[in-house]
């Protein structure tokens, strides 16, 4: 532990050795660049060292790829100071995942106590959202004479009042005012929702935080569930919402065991039902000892191994103006003349132009471009800035594209799977038997309604006529659902048969079936890393891989290339040089997002991400003039505004203010221009005299 700081020190030995009276939960204030992972790895770490069992402690990440980073990290830390030899078998984390996946494994090992199929499967969002819309659809609100919400809008109502426990009408008129008066049809339609997902033995996203809340709700099942862990660690708390923060205190009603890493001033995913207020709350959520003294203990993590001094100093500014957070104050070893720029120019092309030759210039100084990032509030703020990237010849990546599970033969072939564990999941059926040439969707509701009807689904299938058309390949698909149903089959043999079936459809029904098939072939290759099928389709469901295979085209031949991000999308990376785009009120904070207190803080911890990503340069840019898409009447138009609201008078000690162009830029001739603007101001007053 001789690399660890002494605040880091005291988090990771928290509760052991001379600490081991203390029983505290802890609290790590992990500021921008502090060290977090490293500190909780370390802690980890340190806890097995004393004695604590890998198999009782319970590590909640907010990706399975940080989950691995984290096993990985702990393993290293173990090695070193253990002194195991690079052969020796390292202690693994069998409960460490994100609280999606750690909730469908609790799920399915309690289902038959709590009312559930232990069968359940797991649908994504895009399947819940096709499921809303059959359902809405169902109960006659696609005939409505006015406008109802659309199945999209309707699943992310009922997702933010489910994680943030607040009620329908409240969400409404806050978050979705446009559907307010829709609210007892909302109601009706989230209740035959929930009936059809039970009908179908299906779980959603949501359903998997929401059933294991209600299972720590049950006092002795909350108690037989906290008593197999000796320690629950959470990363990223800031990024929690009420339902996660219930989960947790009913596993530690007295807080023993329990960490908790983040940073209050990162918390800026509100939109996904995150609430600030786990984290700032976290101090008095446990009851106080006897003695009056705090059930939490607070580490501050506040060396910054990321940033210049001087960059610090800006962010500090920034944040130490929020209405209500936890005091800490960043600061680091490594100094700089340079400090943070306040760069004010016309307009958003001249925006553009400057950071193109910033770009460059800091190129041809050394700074590769892969270590310069440009970062904006909404994706549509670099319009103007790719364009003039493009005419430049200057490469650059905007993180986007088609998401794996969203690509219609990766939905086609895990159907197939998902109708065979589920015979009764009608959205997977649907899809899959309308694959067969000849079934269409009277067919196929005819044959779902009489599996849904029968005590033995498979035999309903097997007994199905099918029309004439699609009587030979309907055999075929029989044949494949009777041996994927079989219990003996070996797992990924299923898989391998589902798609023997399929590629034959595929060729049929997409003309680039070569590169599709790319991907059902990578599906195969993943399924041999995991033990039976329900627990594939659980993983990918909630991990999936971000995209969908290509055919290799013409070669990326540059050697480098610029970042673009929004700044929800940069938290957690770091660049050498970091340009802020359209830092004025209503971009930062954006004008959709000045509607409360708490939106307008959020839009400060907002800009303080996007600031805490420079390591040694920062630029944030004011364009004095620029282009928006006004809702109201009036169309599109440019609108005037100063710089951001967060950058207040108290905080420009901490910049350089730089006006572009200079004047002398734009009038070479300087003197005869202020003489002429004189002799007109003369003009004007001889006029009155």
């Amino acid at each position: 532990m001789d690399s660890l700081n002494e605040q880091q020190l005291a988090a990771v030995r928290h509760g052991t050795g001379e600490a081991a009276s203390d029983k505290r939960a802890l609290l790590v204030i992990a500021g921008a660049g502090s060290g977090k992972t490293s500190t909780l790895a370390h802690r980890v770490a340190n806890l097995i060292a004393h004695g604590a069992d890998p198999q009782r402690m319970m590590l909640l990440t907010f990706s399975r790829r940080a989950a691995q980073e984290m096993e990985r990290r702990v393993g290293g830390v173990l090695q070193k100071s253990l002194g195991l030899a690079p052969t020796q078998m390292l202690p693994s984390l069998p409960w460490s995942g994100t609280f999606h996946s750690i909730g469908a494994r609790l799920l399915r090992e309690y289902a038959p106590r709590i009312g559930l199929e232990d069968s359940f499967t797991i649908q994504d969002r895009a399947d819940s959202e096709d499921l809303m819309g059959m359902v809405r659809h169902d109960i006659g609100l696609s005939d409505t004479k006015n406008r109802f919400p659309q199945k999209g809008t309707c699943l992310g109502i009922y997702s933010r009042v489910l994680n943030t426990r607040l009620p329908l009408d409240e969400v409404l008129h806050t978050i979705y005012p446009w559907c307010a008066q829709w609210e007892s049809e909302l109601k009706r339609l989230f209740g035959a929702y929930v009936e059809a997902k039970q009908q179908q033995n299906l779980l959603d996203y949501d359903d998997l935080l929401l059933f294991w809340a209600e299972m720590m709700a049950e006092p002795s099942l909350a108690a037989e569930v906290g008593a197999r862990f000796d320690h629950l660690l959470v990363d990223e708390y800031q990024d929690t919402n009420r339902l996660q923060c219930e989960i947790i205190l009913a596993m530690k009603p007295e807080g023993r065991g329990v960490t908790v890493v983040g940073d209050d001033a990162q918390s800026i995913y509100s939109f996904r039902g995150a609430t600030v207020r786990n984290i700032l709350d976290f101090p008095n959520q446990y009851a106080a000892a006897g003695d009056g003294a705090s059930a939490v203990r607070v580490v501050a993590l506040e060396r910054n191994y990321r940033s210049t001094q001087a960059i610090l100093d800006a962010s500090n500014a920034v944040i130490a103006q929020a209405r209500e957070r936890h005091a800490k104050n960043l600061w680091t070893d490594k100094q700089s003349s340079q400090r943070a720029q306040l760069l004010l120019v016309p307009d958003e092309a001249g925006q553009a132009r400057w950071v193109a030759d910033q770009v460059l210039r800091q190129r041809e100084a050394g700074t590769r471009l892969k270590s310069q990032a440009v970062l904006f509030r909404t994706s549509t703020h670099s319009a103007a800035l790719e364009l003039e990237l493009a005419r430049r010849n200057i490469p650059f990546v905007k993180f986007g594209g088609l998401k794996f599970l969203e690509a219609a033969h990766v939905k086609d072939i895990l159907a197939v799977l998902r109708f065979a564990q589920n015979p009764r999941g009608r959205l997977a059926g649907f899809r899959v038997t309308q694959l067969i040439a000849g079934i269409g969707q009277a067919s196929a509701t005819r044959l779902l309604d009489a599996m849904a009807q029968a005590a033995d689904p498979l035999q309903a299938l097997q007994q199905f006529e099918a029309p004439p058309q699609a009587r030979q390949e309907w055999a075929g698909f029989v044949q494949l659902y009777t041996q994927l149903r079989e219990p003996a089959i070996a797992w990924p043999a299923d898989l391998d048969l589902a798609r023997r079936w399929y590629v034959p459809q595929l060729e049929r029904i997409h003309e680039d079936a070569q590169v599709r098939k790319l991907d059902v072939d990578q599906l195969v290759q993943l399924a041999s890393g995991y033990a039976s099928r329900e627990r594939f389709l659980t993983e990918l469901t909630l991990d999936p891989p971000q995209s969908t295979s290509d055919q290799a085209g013409v070669p990326h031949l540059d050697e480098d290339y610029l970042i673009l991000s929004t700044i929800h999308s940069a938290k957690g990376q770091e660049w050498k040089a970091v340009y802020v785009l359209n830092v004025v009120d209503g971009c930062i904070p954006s004008d959709m997002a000045t509607g409360s207190t708490e939106e307008v803080e959020e839009e400060r911890r907002l800009l303080y991400v996007a600031m805490t990503r420079a390591k040694e340069q920062l630029h944030l840019i004011v364009p004095h003039r620029f282009y928006v898409t006004q809702q109201a009447a009036g169309g599109d138009r440019h609108m005037y505004a100063g710089r951001s609201r967060f950058i207040s008078e108290a905080s420009m000690k901490h910049f350089d203010q730089i006006t572009w162009p200079q004047a002398d830029a734009i009038n070479p001739s300087a003197a005869s221009g202020q003489a002429a603007v004189l002799q007109v101001r003369l003009r004007a007053r001889a006029a009155w005299r």
